[in-house]
């Protein structure tokens, strides 16, 4: 069997305002093709990433989500300050406890619409 991640979801009061914070922090594009009125479609460095309102047509309860997108990053201090500076609330910074990271800091935030963000260096060279 084959998998491939087909894309994440994040469901906003304001995907435009989503959107705009994803594009400005962390460098997501949003194709023209891929906006589709209160939506949209970004490619978050190579993983497709939904947003968009709450459908009327879904009647699925979805109170259980993502616990947490990670990106890793060769510029985690200037990421961090960015992040603070526009909005992310910073919930925990801890060391990484094993693996090639063991004892690099690993960042949690909160962004603003309340999605967990895990930011990590890249592992050694």
């Amino acid at each position: 069997m084959t998998l491939k991640v087909a894309h994440f979801h994040l469901k906003s009061n304001d995907p435009a305002k989503t959107a705009e914070w994803w594009v400005e922090n962390l460098g997501a594009k949003i194709p023209a093709e891929h906006q589709h009125g209160n939506s949209c479609r970004m490619d978050l460095h190579g993983i497709p990433f939904n947003v968009t309102p709450f459908f009327e047509r879904q009647t699925r309860l979805q109170k259980y989500g993502l616990e947490h997108v990670c990106l890793s990053t060769d510029d985690i201090d200037n990421l961090v300050n960015k992040l603070e500076a526009n909005g992310a609330r910073l919930m925990e910074k801890s060391l990484i406890p094993s693996g090639d990271l063991k004892g690099r800091p690993a960042f949690f935030f909160e962004t603003p619409e309340g999605v967990w963000l895990e930011i990590i260096p890249v592992p050694w060279p």
